[in-house]
C-alpha cells in the first residue's frame, strides 16, 4: 500500500481515503456471490459511457472472450458523435481462424446477447497480437490512442513497440 504521493500528500488522501472513510480504496472493484465466491471486476474507473450507459470495458471484453474464435480482446471507447462514446474492439481470434464481416457480425450479435444491445460494439478490429508491457498488461491507453486518432502516447514499457505500430497502421486503413 502506498503511503503518499511524492510531492501531493493531500492528493493521496483525496485519491485512496476519501470515497469511503476509513478504508483504504484501490480503484479496483469485485462483488461476491450468494455462494461466497468473489467476482473480480476490474477497474471501476474503466468504464464507457455509451448513450447515457455505463459500460464496463472488462464486461464486454469478457463477453468476446466467451465466443470460442476468440483468443483476446481489449475494449475501449471511442468519440462518437451521437453517443458520447461508442465501443472499440480489438480482437485476437484462437489458431485457425479466419477473420471476415460475418464473423463482424457474430461476434456484434454475441456480446448483444449476453450483455445487450447497447454494449454491441461499433467497430472490431482483428490484430494479430495487442500491445502489451513487458508484464503482460494490455496497454489500452494506447488503443484509445488509435481509435480516436490521436498521436501515441509513451511507448517506452511496451514489450514489442513494433505491435501498435502495425496496429495504427491497420486502423488507419480501414
Amino acid at each position: 500500500m502506498l503511503r503518499t504521493i511524492y510531492g501531493d500528500p493531500d492528493r493521496y488522501v483525496e485519491e485512496y481515503w476519501s470515497r469511503f472513510p476509513g478504508k483504504y480504496f484501490t480503484g479496483d472493484g469485485a462483488r461476491r456471490d450468494k455462494d461466497g465466491y468473489f467476482w473480480l471486476l476490474g477497474r471501476v474507473d474503466d468504464v464507457m459511457n455509451v448513450a447515457g450507459y455505463r459500460i464496463s470495458t472488462m464486461e464486454v471484453e469478457s463477453a468476446l472472450v466467451d465466443h470460442q474464435s476468440v483468443a483476446e480482446a481489449a475494449v475501449v471507447g471511442k468519440q462518437h458523435e451521437v453517443k458520447g462514446q461508442g465501443i472499440c474492439a480489438f480482437v485476437s481470434l484462437r489458431a485457425g481462424i479466419e477473420s471476415s464481416p460475418s464473423l463482424v457480425d457474430e461476434l456484434r450479435g454475441h456480446v448483444a446477447k449476453k450483455i445487450g444491445a447497447i454494449a454491441r460494439p461499433d467497430e472490431i478490429l482483428f490484430a494479430a497480437e495487442l500491445p502489451k508491457t513487458r508484464s503482460g498488461k494490455i496497454m489500452r491507453r494506447l488503443l484509445r490512442d488509435i481509435a480516436d486518432g490521436h498521436a501515441l502516447g509513451d511507448t517506452t514499457t511496451l514489450a514489442d513497440p513494433a505491435v501498435v505500430a502495425k496496429l495504427k497502421e491497420q486502423y488507419q486503413e480501414e
